[in-house]
C-alpha cells in the first residue's frame, strides 16, 4: 500500500537520539538554515524564485500515472503536480500540512445533519490543459472509473466501497447510461455543483475524496486501460514524455491559473524524473548533487548511510523521515498451530526485534513497534508494550512458557511467507533465527511482489501453503487509525484476493469498535481499544516502523516534509 498521507511524530526523532537541530550548516537560502531533520518541522531554504528543472530519481518506475491506477507513494506525491482534486492536502511545514482544505472546491462542503450527504461548488475558472472547462461531471466520471476493475486494474478501491450502496455499478465503460454518469450516489445537478450521498456516515470520506483517484477524468480523453500513457492535466503541470521503466518529463501546463490554486506552488519550468535500476548509483549522483532527490521512499541505503552519518555537510542536507510503512508477521489462526493464542503468542515473546531491526537497517531504518499503533502512526499509543518489545530482546522463558500452553513443549514447525525482496528476506531470516531458539522450525517461502494478491493475499494459498506467519508492511493511505487499523483487523477487510487483514481477524468485538468509530465524534480512544484487542489476541506481531535517511540537494528550495515525504509540489530549485 501506498504510503502518502503519514506524518511524522516527534517521537521518532527522539528515539533515533538526535534533533532537529543537530549538524546546522552555515549555509543559508532565505530566512531558514539547513540542518539534520529540519525540513521535518520547517520550511528549508523558502523561495519564491521560479524556474530551472526539477530532477528527481528512483530505483522504482511509476506502477501507473492514471490516477485512479497508481498507487505507490511516488505516484501519489507526483501526482500533486498534475490532478486537482475537490480538497487536497494544504502541504505547509508542520501540523497543519496534514489538514484538508478545499482545492477544486470553492469552499468547504455543506453536510447534512445525518452525514450521509455531502455537496461541493466548484471554483470559477478551471480548466484542462486544452483549455476545456472541469466540472463536476468530470469529476464524477474519474470516481465511476474506480468500478471499472475489468478495465482499471490497480488503485484503492475505497470510493467503490463507500459510495456503491448497493447499486452494483460496473463502472463507466459498461455503463447504459448514454453519458455514462449512471453511478446514482454521485449527483451533478449542474457543471459546478456534486453532491456525494453515503448509505452511512463515514468520517473519513473527505480523505478518500483527496485521494488521485477522486480526481477528474474527461469523457473524451479517456482511452481506458491506456489512459496513464498521458494523462490530461488539471493541475500546474503537464506530461511531455513518458518512457515507462525509463523517464517522464512534465512541463508548464499554460491553461493552469494560479488564482484558482491555493495549494500548488509550480516554481520549476520543468520535473523530471528517471528510472534507475542501481540504487547506490542514484545515491551517489544524490550526494555528487547530479540529483535533486531520490522520490522512491526508501533513503540512501547502506554505503551512502554511512557517508552521510559520518559527515556533517552532508547530514546537514538529510531528514530521517517516518515513511509510514509498518513492517510485522501476520500469525494466521486459520493454519495450525496458529488457531491456539499460547502459540502465537510464543512467537510474539521469542521474537528478537534488535536483530529484526538490524536486518532493516538499523536504527536510521526504521524504530521498533511494540504494537500496532507505535510513534509515527495515526493515534499513537508509545508506551504501549504488551509483549515487552521496547527493549528488543526476546522473551525465551516466556515464549517457553506459552509452548507448554499450546502443547507444543517441544515446539512446532511452520512456513514464512515473504517477497523476494532482499531487505524483506533479511527480516524473514532474522525472525527464523530466533525462533529456532526455542525449537519453532521455520522455513521460508519466497514469492514476487506480483504474486503478492495471489500467496499471502489470498486465504486459500495461504492455507494450502501451511502459511503460519505472513511477513507484511503496511501504510495508511489516510492519516487516521481507521485508514491504518481497518484494513489490516476489520472482518469486513477479508478478500479472497489482495487480503490485506492478512491474520484473517473476525472477532465481532472488533468489529463492532470499527462500525463504533465510524459515527464516534473522537474516535481515537476506540482505535486504541482496537489496537489493544488485537495485540491481546496475538495476531500482529509488529516490527518497526520504516524510517528513510533523505538526502537533499542543497539547491533545492522550499523543502519540507508532508506525510511521510518531502512535498514534490513545494519545491523549487535554485538555477
Amino acid at each position: 500500500m501506498a504510503s502518502p498521507r503519514v506524518t511524522v511524530a516527534a517521537g521518532v526523532v527522539v528515539a533515533l537520539g538526535v534533533t532537529a537541530g543537530a549538524c546546522q550548516d552555515d549555509t543559508k537560502r532565505g530566512e531558514t538554515p539547513s540542518g539534520f531533520n529540519a525540513a521535518l518541522t520547517t520550511v528549508v531554504n523558502p523561495s519564491a524564485a521560479r524556474g530551472g528543472t526539477l530532477n528527481l530519481w528512483s530505483a522504482q518506475d511509476a506502477d501507473s500515472w492514471d490516477p485512479a491506477r497508481g498507487y505507490l507513494s511516488l505516484v501519489w506525491n507526483m501526482n500533486r503536480l498534475y490532478t486537482r482534486k475537490l480538497v487536497d492536502y494544504a502541504g505547509p511545514a508542520g501540523p497543519d500540512g496534514g489538514k484538508l482544505v478545499p482545492d477544486l472546491a470553492a469552499a468547504e462542503p455543506r453536510i447534512s445533519a445525518d452525514k450521509r450527504t455531502y455537496t461541493f461548488t466548484l471554483r470559477d475558472g478551471l480548466k484542462w490543459d486544452d483549455g476545456s472547462p472541469i466540472t463536476t461531471r468530470d469529476i464524477k466520471y474519474g470516481i465511476e472509473r474506480s468500478w471499472a476493475t475489468k478495465v482499471i486494474t490497480g488503485g484503492p478501491y475505497y470510493l467503490p466501497h463507500i459510495l456503491d450502496n448497493g447499486q452494483h455499478y460496473p463502472g463507466p465503460y459498461e455503463d447504459r447510461d448514454p453519458a455514462r454518469l449512471g453511478l446514482r450516489s454521485v449527483r451533478t445537478p449542474d457543471d459546478k455543483t456534486i453532491t456525494f450521498s453515503l448509505a452511512a456516515p463515514d468520517p473519513d470520506f473527505l480523505y478518500l475524496l483527496a485521494m488521485p483517484a477522486a480526481g477528474p477524468v474527461p469523457r473524451a480523453r479517456d482511452t481506458g486501460a491506456r489512459y496513464g500513457a498521458r494523462p490530461a492535466s488539471s493541475g500546474p503541470y503537464m506530461f511531455d514524455d513518458i518512457r515507462p521503466g525509463r523517464s517522464a518529463r512534465l512541463v508548464r501546463n499554460p491553461r493552469w491559473d494560479p488564482a484558482t490554486d491555493p495549494i500548488r506552488k509550480a516554481l520549476p519550468d520543468a520535473v523530471d524524473f528517471t528510472v534507475t535500476t542501481n540504487q547506490d548509483d542514484l545515491d551517489r549522483r544524490l550526494l555528487a548533487g547530479t540529483v535533486d532527490l531520490d522520490i522512491g521512499g526508501l533513503g540512501v541505503q547502506a554505503a551512502a548511510r554511512s557517508r552521510v552519518l559520518a559527515d556533517p555537510r552532508l547530514m546537514s542536507h538529510a531528514d530521517a523521515v517516518a515513511g509510514g510503512y509498518l513492517w510485522f508477521a501476520a500469525l494466521v489462526p486459520a493454519v495450525a498451530p496458529f488457531g491456539d493464542i499460547a502459540c502465537r503468542r510464543a512467537v510474539m515473546y521469542a521474537a528478537d526485534l534488535a536483530s529484526i531491526q538490524a536486518a532493516r537497517g538499523g536504527p536510521f531504518a526504521g524504530t521498533i513497534a511494540t504494537s500496532m499503533l507505535p510513534s509515527g502512526t495515526p493515534v499513537p499509543e508509545p508506551d504501549y508494550d504488551p509483549y515487552q518489545h521496547k527493549q528488543g530482546k526476546p522473551r525465551i522463558d516466556l515464549a517457553l512458557r506459552e509452548l507448554r500452553s499450546c502443547g507444543k513443549p517441544n515446539g512446532f514447525g511452520t512456513t514464512i511467507a515473504v517477497l523476494t525482496d532482499a531487505g524483506a528476506v533479511r527480516v524473514a531470516e532474522a525472525l527464523q533465527a530466533a525462533l529456532k531458539k526455542v525449537n519453532i522450525n521455520a522455513k521460508i517461502d519466497r514469492y514476487a511482489l506480483a504474486e503478492d494478491s495471489s500467496q499471502g493475499g489470498s486465504p486459500n494459498m495461504v492455507r494450502e501453503k501451511g502459511y503460519g506467519i505472513i511477513i507484511s508492511s503496511f501504510a495508511p493511505d489516510y492519516p487516521t487509525g481507521g485508514g491504518l487499523l481497518e484494513p489490516l483487523a476489520n472482518g469486513d477487510a477479508i478478500q479472497q484476493n489482495g487480503n490485506t487483514n492478512r491474520a484473517e481477524i473476525n472477532d465481532p468485538s472488533i468489529n463492532e469498535l470499527f462500525d463504533a468509530a465510524a459515527t464516534a465524534s473522537d474516535p481515537a480512544s476506540l482505535y486504541r481499544r482496537i489496537n489493544h484487542k488485537v495485540m491481546e489476541g496475538a495476531y500482529y506481531l509488529p516490527f518497526t516502523l520504516d524510517v528513510a535517511l533523505t538526502y537533499r540537494n542543497p539547491r533545492l528550495t522550499n523543502v519540507h516534509v508532508q506525510a511521510g515525504a518531502i512535498d514534490i509540489q513545494a519545491l523549487g530549485v535554485h538555477k
